[in-house]
Formats: structure tokens, sequence, C-alpha cells
């Protein structure tokens, strides 16, 4: 019987050499046509994960805090611990894998068997001589996005992200719930989700400036519940380009547009300055909330709603003007207003990108490839999709 010859061991590392198979990656057919067009080639998938308990000191220091509102420390560590355990061991094993690049980072927070599992995924990519190949970044965007983010002149340098988990509180809500017996803001409410907000945010921006970058694109903000509290959670890509001004090195600039929003921004000259956010919280009040009540039972406009949200819509725009005009912005692009019901009350949040044109900012190509904007048709379909119609199982 032959016994097989072991593979050779690699002088720089001590290591066998990778054996390169079948590539196993998540990148689809115009990801890898995009990338390719960037000198990159896929690799296979990997993963990181990490399994945590919060433990029942955390949780009753956590019950403790939450009754004064705003950031709750204990659950917004153990979260980060979480995430960031996940996202070492992605990258661990993409350097094991002998990688270049990650594209599509995920961090994600999962309940497991009373436990809660953080996971990280990504799709790994090489150079296409693999020559001489470390692990030189790691991105959230897709393969898509990430050719428009480098065809805008930006080097990615790493994922990031920045948590909050956070409470209204007890005193807060006390306070907040005499107050909205009257019509109109509830600042104390505003106060706690503006600061949670702004928090998130400048964690990012630390992050991206610890990796050496000068702006963080494609930002994702998701708000989640967990252990009675919410974490807000902010993720994009750390990149650097040299013709941004030399003091945003010191406070990167943020951005909430899609990669292929930048790319059509840059293209007539404009860069992003910050993500810019703010949130207020109204209450319709009593007297209000019973003439709303009654008025509902005809039919017709509901006068007191109406002027309500319309007032509070236009306040939280107001604001994102302020924050821009202060920044020297030429525009806010890409503005959204979140509404959402917190019981009585409602939270307008409006959220959009600052920009500003700047001399000599443009693409590296005149024009997309069509494959750069193509959106993928899921091919998995269910009985809840077959047809529009739910099949019985």
């Amino acid at each position: 019987m032959n016994t097989p010859t072991p593979p050779p061991i690699s002088p720089s590392t001590g290591a066998p050499p990778r054996i390169r198979g079948s590539v196993m990656t998540g990148l689809s057919g115009n990801e890898i046509y995009c990338l390719r067009l960037k000198g990159f080639t896929p690799g296979d998938i990997v993963i990181g994960n990490s399994v945590h308990s919060l433990g029942i000191i955390g949780g009753l220091g956590a019950g403790l805090q939450g009754i004064f509102g705003g950031e709750v420390t204990q659950v917004t560590n153990i979260i980060n611990e979480g995430r960031h355990a996940a996202f070492n061991r992605l990258v661990a094993e993409a350097q094991q894998g002998g990688a270049a690049g990650l594209t599509g980072v995920t961090n994600e927070l999962r309940h497991l068997k009373g436990n809660i599992e953080f996971l990280s995924v990504a799709s790994s990519l090489h150079r296409e001589d693999h020559a001489g190949e470390t692990l030189a970044f790691s991105s959230s965007s897709n393969g898509q996005e990430l050719y428009c983010l480098l065809d805008c002149g930006y080097t990615p340098r790493k994922f990031v992200f920045g948590n909050v988990a956070y409470s209204i509180g007890v005193g807060g809500g006390l306070l907040g719930g005499l107050k909205s017996l009257a019509r109109g803001e509830i600042r104390e409410f505003s106060d706690v989700f503006n600061a949670t907000r702004h928090l998130a945010l400048q964690r990012i921006v630390d992050d991206a400036r610890a990796a050496g970058a000068n702006a963080v694109l494609g930002i994702e903000t998701r708000v989640m519940p967990f252990q009675g509290v919410h974490e807000m959670l902010m993720f994009g890509t750390a990149a650097f380009h040299p013709g941004l001004p030399p003091q945003l090195a010191a406070t990167p600039v943020t951005s909430d547009m899609t990669c292929e929003e930048m790319w059509n921004m840059a293209n007539i000259g404009y860069v992003p300055l910050k993500l810019v956010l703010r949130t207020a919280i109204y209450s319709l009040g009593v007297v209000g909330g019973l003439k709303a009540a009654l008025q509902s039972i005809a039919r017709g406009e509901i006068s007191d709603l109406t002027t309500l949200i319309y007032d509070a819509r236009e306040h939280a725009i107001s604001l994102l003007k302020q924050e821009a005009d202060a920044l020297g912005a030429d525009d806010v692009i890409g503005i959204h207003v979140h509404i959402h019901e917190l019981g009585s009350l409602i939270e307008f949040m409006a959220v959009g990108t600052a920009v500003k044109r700047l001399p000599d900012v443009n693409t590296l190509t005149p024009t997309l490839p069509p494959q750069a904007v193509i959106r993928d048709k899921s091919t998995w379909i269910t009985g809840e999709n077959l047809f529009g119609v739910q099949m019985e199982a």
C-alpha cells in the first residue's frame, strides 16, 4: 500500500501551502465579473462565530442602569466583545486561507438556546496572480459595491462598526409620560434617541480612524431589541481616498449612500461629508388623542394627526439642514424619514448624507458596467412566494 507524500512545508509560515481545489464562494456571477475588472478572483466563504451568555451579574447591572435611561454599558460591552470575537475569527480563517481581501462581511446576532451567537460571514478574494498575498482589507460592501468603491478612487481598509445598547429608562418614561399629556415634542425622549444614534456614529468613526481611514462608506443602520433594551448598530467600510482634504484624517467622512450612489455623485464631482441624522419624539396629547379618536368615527381627514405628523417631519428635516449648513455642505441627499410608533408617542427620524463638490473629484472609468447595478434574482422559490400564493404544507 502506497503512503501518500505529505505536502511540502512553506519556509515562510512553517505550514503546508494551501492546495487550491473547487472554490466555495458566496459571490454571484455579477459580483465576480465586476471584481475581475479590478484584478480579483473569488475565494472561499469564511466564517467566524462566538457564543456568549449575558450572565446574572451583567443582567442585574443592566437592569439597574436601565432605570435611568441612556446607554446600558454592560450590555453594549457584551455585544461589542461578541461581535469583535466573531469578526476576529473570520479574519484569522481568511488569513489562514491566504486571502487578499474580504467582501460582503456580515456581523449578526442570533438567539441560541438561551445564549447569544455572534456570527460573521464573508467571501474571500485573491489577486489574479496570487503572488505574495496577505489580507489587505475587509469590507461590508458586496462585490458590485466594492467595484464602485474602488472605481471612485477609495482603497478599502477594514469592516468597521459602532454599537450602543440603550434604554429610555423608567425616570425618562415617567417624565415623558407626564409631558405626553400635552401635544408636541417630548424633548427627554428626543434627547435619549439622538444621543444614542450619534454615539453609535462616533464609535464607527473612531474605529475607522484607528484603521488609518479618512472615510466610512456604505453605512447601514439597524435597531434591534436585546435583553429588555435596544441595540443600535452601524456598520460599513473604512476606506482611504488621497484626494480628500487632509483634515479628514482626524474626522473621517461618513455616508449612508450605497456605493453605486456614491459612484454617481463622484462622477459629477461630489464627495460625502457626513451622515446626518436627527430624531424627534412627538405626542398628540390627551386632548388631541380624544379629538382624533372622535374624528376617526366619521369618514374623512383627522386634522390633528395630519398637522402633528407634518410639523414633526418638518422639524426633523430642519434639524438636518442646520447640521448640514454648519458643515458647509452643498446638499443633503437621499433623505429618508422613518416613522415609528412608541406606544402613545411617535418617533420621527430623518437621515441623509451631506455632500460637497470638490475640484478634481471623478471616477476612474466614465461609466459603470451593467453588471455593477444588476440586482440578482432569487432562484430559491418557497411556498410563501410561489406565484405569489401561500402554499399549504
